[in-house]
């Protein structure tokens, strides 16, 4: 039987340690504010953005959110982007994704200054991880990473791969997994066996946006198996890319849906704002 990743566990210690760097900063009169770019009404990105509110509050993050209908021109917030790169008061800032049909939000995340890019998502942000700069880490990703430290899984040296090759998770996660030297595979949709390739992972990370894509018979016994999806079930609940029932008796560790990766991505997402902070106010 597989040991469990508690996200939930793992994302309240890392909500406590931002709490204590924000009031050092307080004590020294500088502060950590979190801004959010919210288009349309998307439902689940309202009901994500209200969460990210809580937990900044719960750290004691200033927060603000600049709401916009559907119907938004690019260049209005093209505009908005460009005042809050150049506000001293905002620690860093995020346009909470999907943006609406006919909004490109490539040219928009673009032009986030790479010091605020808490989502870590912007070229820049992606080009200096490529190349082992320093940067602001994708909240998924570097959630995914920092689940496993903690939990003490090791990664040097293991073979890990990754399922799904997505700006968002796939290829950031691959680039963390070789800081942390592992030997690492990308599958896709383009993968002509993905079963021998997935079998042969000690590490096992599934991205793929399908649910209960990966089954049994994809993961080698003793696997650690970390399951990014997240989709609504008939009749309510949450499930993820991973069918849990079929992969938790084989892997040694295992992600559940929800309270596995879905926190940690939120706690990456404090963590970055502090970091932003920390640079402006010199450490």
């Amino acid at each position: 039987m597989a040991e469990i990743l508690d996200g939930k566990q793992t994302a309240a210690e890392i909500r406590a340690e931002v709490a204590r760097g924000v009031a050092a900063l307080k004590r020294r009169g500088a502060h950590v504010r979190l801004d959010v770019v919210l288009v349309g009404d998307d439902a689940a990105s309202a009901t994500y953005v209200r969460m990210k509110q809580r937990d900044s509050a719960e750290v004691g993050i200033e927060s603000e959110t600049h709401r916009f209908g559907a119907d938004v021109s690019r260049e209005a917030l093209a505009r908005l982007v460009e005042r809050l790169n150049a506000d001293d008061a905002v620690s860093g800032f995020f346009i909470q994704l999907p943006l609406p049909e006919g909004l490109d939000a490539l040219p928009l995340v673009s032009a986030i200054d790479s010091a605020k890019d808490v989502d870590g998502l912007s070229p820049l942000s992606a080009g200096r991880l490529a190349v082992g700069l320093p940067s602001l880490l994708p909240c998924t990703p570097h959630g995914v990473i920092q689940l496993l430290k903690r939990s003490r899984v090791g990664m040097a040296g293991r073979e890990a791969v990754v399922v799904g090759r997505s700006n968002l998770v796939g290829k950031p996660l691959a680039q963390l997994l070789l800081r942390e030297n592992a030997t690492v595979t990308v599958c896709h949709s383009r993968t002509r066996d993905l079963t021998a390739a997935t079998r042969r992972a000690e590490i096992l990370v599934v991205a793929a946006g399908r649910r209960g894509f990966i089954g049994a018979e994809h993961v080698r016994e003793g696997a650690v198996v970390v399951d990014v999806g997240i989709h609504s079930k008939e009749g309510g609940g949450l499930t993820g890319d991973v069918r849990f029932e079929e992969v938790e008796p084989l892997a040694s560790y295992i992600t559940p849906v929800p309270g596995g990766v879905g926190p940690m991505t939120r706690a990456m997402l404090l963590h970055n704002a502090l970091e932003a902070a920390r640079a402006t106010a010199g450490g």
